[in-house]
């Protein structure tokens, strides 16, 4: 599904340019679990982004499904991204003045999907993420572990094929960062893909293989053998 050969990204300021990936070359498979791993500032969150399409790289080729999309424009990442990946971020990202259903549904609406094809899609995905009885709540009277699940369901409601997180766990509690991981477990076992940012060795040992990251380049990748649940 993911393949990255030499992939670098600079920043350029007026005095310094920074150089947050360095030829990274990476392969993930359709299907897998991995978890990516590293001190601050060692650019797994930028490779992150370029993975989700939210950013390009300076150098070198990333093939998303077989296409290779280093080049394209925003507009087209945007396109590309729609359907296909979906997001979940340590800080939750949701809007405060909607409800949890109305949070879950707005990835629906930006994809033009009809009103009774988004209402099945919402109801499956909160039942899935096991946050049904919050629907009507808004994210202010749910605790993090519970927006944490709507935000999960908001990136499965399109079915997409892919979900990045972004420290999914960071700002939960051990249980309910243990719950958030059970969930993205199962997700996996259906068939999604899942790559996930994380400075938790607990957390990535959910997943099926760990690349660690340093000064920008992959220095080592360890397979798991996963938590016992």
């Amino acid at each position: 599904m993911i393949e990255t050969v030499n992939l670098s990204k600079s920043y350029q300021t007026d005095e310094v340019e920074t150089t947050a990936l360095n030829d990274v070359s990476l392969k993930i498979g359709s299907g897998e679990f991995v978890s990516i791993m590293g001190p601050s500032g060692c650019g797994k969150s930028t490779l992150l982004n370029i993975l989700g399409l939210l950013d390009s790289p300076t150098s070198g080729t990333y093939r998303f499904d077989g296409t290779d999309v280093s080049g394209l424009s925003e507009r087209q990442r945007a396109q590309l991204r729609k359907g296909n990946i979906g997001f979940v971020f340590q800080s939750f990202n949701l809007i405060d003045e909607l409800t949890v259903y109305e949070n879950v549904e707005l990835a629906l609406l930006y994809l033009g999907v009809a009103a009774a094809e988004r209402e099945a899609r919402v109801g499956a995905a909160l039942e899935r993420t096991q946050i049904m009885h919050r629907k009507g709540h808004f994210p202010q009277q749910l605790s993090g572990g519970q927006q944490q699940r709507v935000a999960v369901a908001r990136a499965v409601v399109a079915n997409p094929g892919l979900i990045l997180a972004d420290e999914p766990t960071g700002n939960l509690d051990s249980t309910n960062g243990e719950e958030v991981m059970k969930l993205l477990t199962e997700l996996n076992e259906s068939g999604t893909t899942i790559v996930m940012v994380t400075h938790s060795p607990a957390d990535a040992e959910y997943s099926h293989r760990t690349i660690h990251l340093f000064d920008g380049h992959v220095v080592t990748e360890k397979f798991m053998a996963g938590p016992v649940v």
